[in-house]
């Protein structure tokens, strides 16, 4: 049973062409406050609203007898109403960038100047597509992504690549630590009495079976994410499960059966989804590991391009995953986001700003989490820069914000360096200084230079081991920039050429009909003669005697 959500979907659908087709392109470009203005943005963005996963075997199947209620795609694939919301994004986005002077309003932006690039999953490119559909309607934006769909392209995919035993037992260790902080046991009781757990299928033929105990085992496997299996797990599921119902707009006796009715309900069983991400992905050790690719890429953009050539605007899509880990990676300092109980709300931005001070003539970065809040997303809000989605100003560690939330750009720089130490991509180090020659010693075979020599190999042999790394990094990072550039412009030219041809065929047929109208007409437009003139004329007959 459908419960008549496919139809309230495409009526938003439709609502939500109606409304852009009405709404500006853009708003007046009014210039940035004081000195400032906006020179490059890059935004990365959680894919908007999806369907969970409920089917036989799942983790949502096994957890409870009662029924869950269907959706109108499969499960984990963007939904109709989650592509209406980005659509509703990219429009404020694009009001936004305009009020800052970075694109213009009402024309298409040069290819050259937007670089949208997603994770090779259906939600994934799908949203990125609304968000430029958005943002950009009617105008030629490619989204980027690698050709195997389905798969994790090694950018998003927050995978474990250190197989030694030593940083194995240093992340089980972190993340058992952090799992112990968290005080969630009132909140999985009240989870046990939603999905009545103790009657669920996962407590088939067990004596003891609830979701309130500790018993929780963490994994951090070579080529995966980090895991859990236990009551943290099956409860950040349901958690997620119930909070993608509220936001679609399922009514309020269908979203977890009608059993979660009040504001501070909420927020406490949201604080099992959110202590799952905690647990697993923002360890200082697990979230450097695991967030590293993504760290460099962003690097690669922002700090390694010369910004006269770089992208104005880049938009990457991601996951919640990508997001916790690259802001504990960095070392984001604790926020909250009104409105929404979620640390990392379905379509919201983590939004990297580069603004130049004229008066002092440097750059500064600004970052900020645009989000939409809870009722803006289960409502379908439209968005515009008189009913905004939230925005909330982030700090870094080590980048020290001023009253306007502004830091150094060259202490941004530094702080991605940072979180790429200790992993395959960190930066090369500077090339070190000669030591002075130091006047010879006697060797003797008591004491030898030999092990200070060896010393001094090594870490010469690792520097340059580093530097080679992260020089062949860099080099995969500009090929596939380079490659995906080419794939975007060959695909706007192939498009431009198909799109000429079937004009010059439309011409062609047009031409034809009208000839053939206009001899239609011209026949018709003859009076029919009658048979004696239709007869061939005959020569006058002579005259007699």
């Amino acid at each position: 049973m459908n419960y008549g959500i496919g139809t309230m979907i495409k009526k938003l659908s439709l609502c939500a062409l109606s409304v852009i087709a009405a709404l500006p392109v853009g708003m007046t470009a009014y210039a940035a406050d004081g000195d400032m203005q906006l020179q490059q943005v890059l935004m990365l963005s959680r894919h908007n609203l999806r369907a969970p996963l409920a089917n036989n075997g799942s983790v949502l199947e096994q957890s409870t007898k009662k029924s869950w209620p269907q959706w109108d795609v499969a499960g984990g694939e963007l939904t109709t109403k989650g592509g209406v919301l980005e659509v509703y994004m990219g429009n404020y986005t694009r009001q936004w960038l305009a009020q800052q002077g970075l694109v213009e309003k009402g024309t298409c932006p040069d290819s050259s100047n937007i670089f949208v690039y997603a994770n090779s999953l259906q939600r994934t490119v799908a949203t990125a597509q609304y968000f430029v559909t958005g943002a950009f309607p009617g105008c030629d934006v490619a989204v980027t992504h690698q050709d195997a769909m389905g798969t994790m392209d090694p950018i998003f995919n927050p995978v474990i690549t250190d197989d030694s035993e030593a940083f194995n037992k240093k992340a089980l260790a972190a993340m058992t630590a952090a799992n112990e902080k968290l005080a969630l046991k009132p909140a999985l009781q009240r989870l046990e009495k939603i999905v009545d757990y103790k009657a669920s299928p996962a407590c088939n033929g067990k004596k003891q079976c609830d979701l309130s105990s500790s018993d929780n085992t963490f994994t951090a496997e070579n080529g995966k994410e980090p895991g859990v299996n236990g009551p943290l797990k099956i409860g950040n599921s349901l958690v997620d499960a119930f909070t993608l119902q509220y936001y679609e707009g399922f009514p309020a006796d269908q979203v977890a059966w009608g059993q979660i009715k009040t504001p501070e309900q909420w927020k406490e069983l949201a604080a099992i989804k959110n202590g799952y991400q905690d647990a697993l992905f923002t360890s200082p050790t697990v979230s450097r590991e695991v967030a590293a690719p993504l760290v460099d890429y962003i690097r690669s953009q922002l700090v390694d391009q010369d910004k006269a050539s770089a992208p104005k605007v880049t938009l990457m899509v991601g996951h919640d995953s990508n997001i916790a880990s690259l802001l504990s990676a960095l070392q984001v300092k604790p926020y909250e986001l009104p409105g929404n109980d979620e640390k990392t709300p379905i379509g919201g931005q983590v939004v990297f700003e580069r603004w130049h001070d004229a008066k002092n003539n440097k750059d500064l970065l600004k970052v900020e989490y645009v989000y939409q809040t809870a009722d803006q997303l289960r409502n379908a809000d439209v968005l515009s820069l008189k009913n905004p989605p939230k925005r909330v100003t982030l700090q870094l560690a080590g980048c020290d914000t001023d009253a306007n939330g502004y830091c150094s750009w060259d202490q941004f720089t530094a702080a991605l360096n940072t979180a790429l130490q200790g992993t395959p991509l960190q930066p090369a180090a500077p090339a070190a200084q000669p030591a002075p020659a130091a006047a010879p010693a006697e060797q003797t075979p008591e004491k030898s230079d030999r092990p200070a020599a060896e010393s001094a190999n090594s870490d010469k042999a690792a520097a340059d081991k580093a530097a080679a790394d992260k020089a062949a990094a860099d080099k995969a990072a500009a090929d596939k920039a380079a490659e995906d550039k080419a794939k975007a412009a060959k695909a706007a030219d192939d498009k431009a050429k198909a799109e000429k041809a079937a004009a010059q065929k439309a011409a062609e047929e047009k031409a034809k009909a009208d000839a053939s109208a206009a001899q239609k007409a011209q026949a018709d437009a003859v009076p029919e003669k009658s048979q004696a003139e239709a007869k061939p004329a005959q020569q006058p007959v002579a005259a007699s005697n």
